[in-house]
């Protein structure tokens, strides 16, 4: 059985396609944990990544949301109290524009900007009449190993690119079983309609939708010396309603300078501090499709393994959690507590035999 104080990286999904992407990537998979906290209901995977002891959970079956993704966290630190690092992975909504060129299957990592901890949560906030929207309180950022980490793969994919695509096509060679949900799809269904046109109707956009060329932006094609996926840094928006309004897309992007947007790292980000790493699988449109989302949770799962490898094992376990050195405080102070209480305890009664000729 596993010791649950080995494990220092927490890996959290939000859906199973995501957990099934990222089991891909261990190394060597370990035994359940020798044991859990008793209100513990999580689901989790152990095992090893280029030398750290991951711990990976998922959010139960038809559960998201900050909230959702806030328990599973306070439940894995309970029972994995020695994490030191944090990374929710999976896929999200892309937001392109002029000035970003994301497509389907790039990865986004959540990077501070512009005094953004690199994740905004845009549904929590208030509005006053007169003025825009107002966002408060504020998400904390990843340690700075995470993020010296971050910056050290970018300087290596910006010398030598990188090998997603060929990582991705090794791991299914291992895992055949899921090469037809998790492959990339063809380039021609990545299409990127405008604003205006919305999707209506049961037709799926295959067989509606991509017969209005009036209505698809036209993109160059990468070439062969640019990387594809390409994986972008900013940052990532976060709340509990699924985006799916191309105008209010664009508004955030323009605005907030938003990348992608997602479901769950909002309501985690006080409590641990995570990198968030999300694979793009749709435009956070009305023209979402499920066709892209086991390629993107591959590509992102991939990203985060690259990123683990730049962290040397010592960073991470030789760090005590906050948990541990608050406990080690407190039985030293106990300890004391006791000595102190024995010590008053023998004046007093020398005292009083000495008042009493005792």
């Amino acid at each position: 059985m596993s010791h649950p104080m080995s494990y220092t990286v927490g890996w959290i999904c939000a859906i199973e396609i995501e957990y099934t992407a990222a089991q891909t990537f261990l190394d060597n998979k370990h035994d359940s944990p020798a044991s859990l906290s008793p209100h513990d209901t999580n689901h989790y995977t152990l095992g090893d990544i280029v030398g750290h002891n991951v711990v990976m959970a998922v959010l139960p079956d038809g559960e998201y949301g900050t909230s959702s993704a806030a328990i599973v966290l306070a439940h894995m630190l309970e029972s994995f109290p020695n994490i030191q690092i944090g990374l929710m992975v999976g896929i999200g909504g892309g937001a392109p524009t002029q000035r970003n060129d994301i497509r389907l299957g790039d990865v986004v990592v959540s990077s501070p900007k512009d005094g953004s901890a690199g994740v905004y949560r845009y549904d929590y906030g208030k509005t006053i009449q007169g003025r825009d929207f107002l966002q408060t309180g504020f998400l904390n950022q990843p340690s700075p190993i995470v993020r010296s980490a971050v910056t050290g793969l970018k300087s290596k994919y910006r010398q030598r690119g990188h090998r997603i695509e060929e990582t991705i096509e090794s791991i299914l060679e291992k895992w055949p079983r899921l090469r037809e949900d998790f492959s990339r799809p063809p380039p021609e269904s990545d299409r990127l309609y405008i604003s205006s046109f919305v999707h209506s109707g049961n037709v799926s956009c295959d067989g509606h939708c991509a017969f209005r060329l009036d209505k698809i932006i036209t993109r160059p094609r990468r070439q062969v010396n640019q990387d594809n996926p390409r994986v972008h840094h900013g940052i990532i928006a976060s709340g509990n309603q699924l985006m799916k309004d191309a105008f209010i897309r664009d508004q955030y992007s323009e605005e907030q300078n938003i990348l992608c947007f997602e479901m769950e790292a909002a309501g985690i980000m006080n409590q641990l501090p995570c990198l968030v790493i999300r694979g793009i699988c749709d435009y956070s449109d009305s023209h979402k499709s499920d066709n892209w989302q086991g390629y993107a949770a591959m590509a992102a799962a991939a990203y985060t393994r690259d990123l683990l490898g730049e962290m040397h094992r010592t960073q991470v376990a030789g760090r005590r959690s906050v948990v541990l050195i608050m406990l080690t405080l407190v039985i030293i102070l106990a300890n004391l507590l006791a000595s102190l209480l024995e010590w008053l305890g023998s004046i007093f009664v020398a005292t009083i035999g000495k008042a009493f000729g005792i």
